[in-house]
């Protein structure tokens, strides 16, 4: 194989939303699934230099990487398909182009010239996207193919330098070496019920005006695309029947790459971009099936109720919501999710809204599990305190991530050590009681901020931690941070002494990690973001020990040497570029099946 590397450029039109970034992954893991190196680059039009700065609300939920940068929710849904590692350089935005272009132009690295937007923007857009397909995401391997996604839609004013910069860069890297994939809608008006092709013949046609040609046109609709709609988009949007290809709704995500491979998505690029790879039956496709068909056939159901305040909108906490699902996937559960908004928990919504209070409070007793996830501001965390409350008192499994475990201490202080002002500096500075403070960690350099950004190691202190089994009794964990406040150390004695433990610690001992309360079946803290590195055949321990509670499993589990029963492992023949569930992995020393 030509060891040049592929570009395949993910376009979207019609609307925004429409599906690019699950299309993506899933062209990058059939590709891995033949064996190549893959690595992805997400590119948002928008100005913001990262997505840092978003509320949840905009754009959905930030992302953290391993360095610490702050990214848009697609790289989360690479890193889980793909099973990669990815870095800030990984997504593009507007912002950070511009900046780099105006830094060189201060320190005059143009020479007098008049600096523009062609070719000066559109040639450091190629620079960055060449430079950053060459770093190894995976095995420290350098890749050999990188799907680049195009935010927004075709046509908007923003996208206009990347798609000018992409028609250059099409030339410069040659024909075999860069494909276009332009991912459109197809309505079909439920007046009529017939599906309608017009907007994505426009929506080709405003891209080949700009200069780029689709090699595959997958079309995003409700129900498979008809054949005579098939022949009318090829013949009207220049391209054969066999490169339209009909992107469905599906059951679950976990099935748009076995579409595509059905489509004969994989034996196109091959030809396309002159890669001759293996078509053996593709083990790690398997996975997929095995998780997509299980998925589909689950009959227990096990709820959670998400106790946050960007409940309005799912993808405020898309990751946590993968990651849970990754959990109820492994033990064979339908999840269920009750979204709570945490202010309708409070007492004063009683008098304003009984309603409201009332329903919030039956979705949170008739939920099998509670989790309180991570957040800013202080709207809604009295209600947060309530529903750790009601966990800890009716013994119902909790986890709190982030500021659902320094929740978690706060509700202990109030009403077990009776200091009853007891809370975070962030909510209330005058505390008597400050269980948690702001312990910023002061990076030198880029970051500017005072965040604890990016992966970090944690030290279990204890043996018989419930989460450090569950972890296959690692002695550390390496997991990924976003915060300012911190669980005050100096306090951590009065809790220690009521059977509430702080298990894990960072390596200095002066940052506490992960809290667990004796005698409760499942009552855990983190203060990292452990669905960051949850993966669909690898589940993240923390969000697993949740629903192993609350499907009353945990016991069992931990007696088994932290191993499901047979039904619930996937097949050994099915394997994949990613180590076996570690479920039926964890027979490590140091796990006795007692």
């Amino acid at each position: 194989m030509n060891r040049m590397m592929k570009y395949i450029l993910v376009t979207g039109g019609v609307i925004s939303g429409i599906g690019k970034g699950i299309i993506a992954s899933s062209v990058g893991t059939i590709l891995k699934s033949c064996g190549l190196h893959v690595t992805a680059i997400k590119i948002d039009p928008y100005i913001n230099i990262d997505a840092g700065t978003f509320s949840p609300y905009e754009h959905g939920e930030v992302f953290v990487l391993d360095d610490g940068g702050e990214v848009d929710l697609d790289l989360g849904n690479y890193e889980r398909f793909l099973d990669i590692r990815l870095t800030k350089d990984n997504n593009l935005t507007t912002g950070k182009i511009y900046q780099s272009v105006i830094n060189k132009e201060r320190r005059g690295d143009y020479l007098g010239k008049t600096v523009q937007v062609v070719p000066h923007i559109t040639d450091a857009i190629q620079e960055w996207v060449v430079k950053q397909a060459k770093v190894p995401v995976d095995d420290q391997v350098e890749p050999q193919v990188c799907v680049i996604e195009l935010g927004g839609t075709v046509g908007d004013i923003e996208s206009m330098p990347f798609i000018e910069a992409f028609r250059q860069f099409q030339f410069k890297v040659k024909r075999e070496n860069f494909c276009n994939i332009h991912v459109s809608l197809i309505p079909q008006p439920s007046a009529t019920g017939e599906q309608k092709t017009k907007p994505t013949q426009n929506s080709v046609r405003e891209l080949r005006g700009l200069g780029l040609s689709p090699d595959l046109i997958m079309c995003r609709c409700s129900t498979a695309l008809e054949n005579s709609v098939k022949e009318k988009i090829s013949m009207f949007c220049h391209v054969e029947p066999k490169q339209v290809i009909c992107v469905h709704d599906v059951s679950s995500i976990y099935r748009v790459p076995l579409l595509l491979e059905d489509q004969g998505v994989v034996s196109y690029l091959s030809k396309r971009l002159n890669m001759p790879i293996e078509t053996k039956p593709r083990k790690m496709l398997t996975k997929w099936k095995e998780m997509s068909d299980r998925s589909d056939r689950l009959l227990e159901h096990c709820s959670i109720a998400l106790v946050g305040k960007y409940t309005k909108f799912s993808d405020s906490y898309a990751s946590v919501i993968k990651a849970l699902e990754h959990s109820a996937l492994a033990i064979s559960h339908k999840l269920e999710v009750k979204y709570i908004d945490s202010a309708y928990l409070e007492p004063n919504t009683l008098q304003e809204d009984p309603v409201k209070y009332h329903e919030a409070w039956q979705k949170l007793c008739s939920a099998h599990g509670i989790l309180v996830p991570g957040g800013f501001g202080v709207r809604g965390t009295e209600g947060k305190i309530h529903a750790i409350n009601w966990a800890r008192k009716q013994k119902k499994p909790f986890l709190g991530v982030c500021l659902g475990m320094q929740l978690a201490v706060c509700e202990f202080a109030r009403n077990v050590l009776d200091w009853k002002d007891a809370n975070s500096t962030e909510f209330d500075p005058e505390s008597k009681h400050p269980v948690v403070i702001d312990m910023p960690e002061h990076n030198p350099g880029q970051m500017g901020g005072t965040m604890r950004l990016g992966k970090r190691r944690t030290i279990f202190k204890s043996s018989n931690s419930v989460l450090r089994k569950l972890y296959g009794d690692a002695e550390y964990v390496e997991e990924r941070h976003r915060h300012r406040f911190e669980v005050n150390p100096e306090l951590k004695g009065h809790f220690e002494d009521k059977g509430f433990c702080f298990v894990g610690q960072d390596e200095e001992g002066e940052r506490m990690e992960v809290i667990e309360l004796d005698d409760h079946p499942y009552f855990v803290g983190v203060q990292y973001h452990p669905e960051f590195t949850s993966r669909p055949i690898k589940p993240s321990p923390p969000y697993l020990g949740l629903l192993l509670a609350a499907a009353g499993k945990l016991q069992s589990y931990l007696q088994k040497g932290c191993r499901l029963s047979p039904r619930d492992m996937y097949s050994d023949q099915s394997g994949s570029s990613t180590p076996d569930s570690e479920i039926a992995e964890l027979k490590l020393p140091g796990i006795d099946s007692a």
